[in-house]
């Protein structure tokens, strides 16, 4: 005779240095269907704890990402996408699940994720190319300026587009060699955790990468604030842009904010300019 199935129901985790533990505090939140209002997940409510660990990981991590060249960042970053494009159905049903989008809409959403991803990955060995100079002296030395990484940047995804908004926002500073902690779309966050569970099985360093889902009127203000958070893309938080430039006066944080997705200045808007002074002849 048989026996009707259970449903094996995804737990939905916060992803801190490679791994996916569970809140410290042991909160999550609930996640309703867009159509049927019927609980479709629980993922987990960050606490300040939480966001702390995915700071301190993110900044062990910033030496082995920033001295990797960078055409091996491009060839990570590429992978993503080659695995990313293994879970498109996946993606699809889940931007389903969480908006009101039709499977032709969220298939066009995730085909522009992919392809965003694989364009900016194209710019890690480029990027200094269009930026970098070698400037003119009246002197016997050479002076040449070349973008660096800012250090860690806080990530706010866009809350409207589960999956692109969050491409938007981190692939930029993943270029320019930063490390990165994302605060994931809040009402649709299960694209984010997908996500992680691709770079969890790619060539990203632990740390390098760090997503976390909660409640952002909790968890923003202590991004904002960290003082070992170098950057931010306000990008996906226009809401509280004016509290978030505030907050991150403390340490003089680098600030991107922009309209567009696909642009290198995006990638430009968290790196240094550093200029090194050479004598000529030694």
């Amino acid at each position: 005779m048989s026996q009707e199935r259970i449903d094996v129901k995804k737990t939905y985790k916060l992803f801190i240095n490679g791994a996916f533990p569970r809140s410290e505090s042991g909160r999550s939140y609930p996640i309703f269907r867009k159509a049927s209002k019927v609980l479709l997940a629980q993922p987990a409510q960050a606490s300040r704890k939480d966001l702390r660990d995915a700071v301190r990981a993110a900044r062990e991590a910033r030496s082995k990402w920033q001295s990797a060249t960078s055409y091996n960042r491009s060839q990570i970053l590429y992978r993503i996408a080659e695995m990313m494009e293994g879970r498109r159905s996946q993606f699809v049903e889940e931007i389903m699940a969480q908006t009101s989008a039709t499977k032709s809409v969220a298939e066009k959403e995730v085909s522009e994720s992919i392809d965003l991803w694989v364009w900016y990955a194209g710019w890690c060995d480029k990027i200094g190319q269009i930026s970098g100079a070698n400037n003119p002296i009246n002197g016997p030395f050479y002076n040449f300026t070349s973008p660096e990484p800012v250090g860690v940047v806080g990530v706010f995804a866009e809350p409207d587009f589960p999956l692109l908004g969050l491409v938007r926002a981190m692939a930029p500073a993943l270029v320019g060699g930063n490390t990165v902690v994302v605060l994931a779309s809040e009402k649709r966050p299960l694209s984010a955790i997908t996500l992680s569970e691709v770079i969890a099985t790619s060539d990203v360093p632990a740390g390098v990468i760090n997503i976390l889902t909660g409640l952002r009127s909790e968890l923003t203000p202590w991004l904002a604030s960290h003082m070992e958070v170098d950057g931010l893309d306000i990008s996906g938080e226009k809401s509280r842009s004016a509290e978030i430039r505030t907050l991150a006066t403390e340490n003089l944080k680098r600030i991107a904010d922009f309209n567009t997705s696909i642009s290198p200045n995006r990638i430009l808007a968290l790196m240094d300019q550093k200029t090194i002074w050479h004598p000529i002849g030694l």
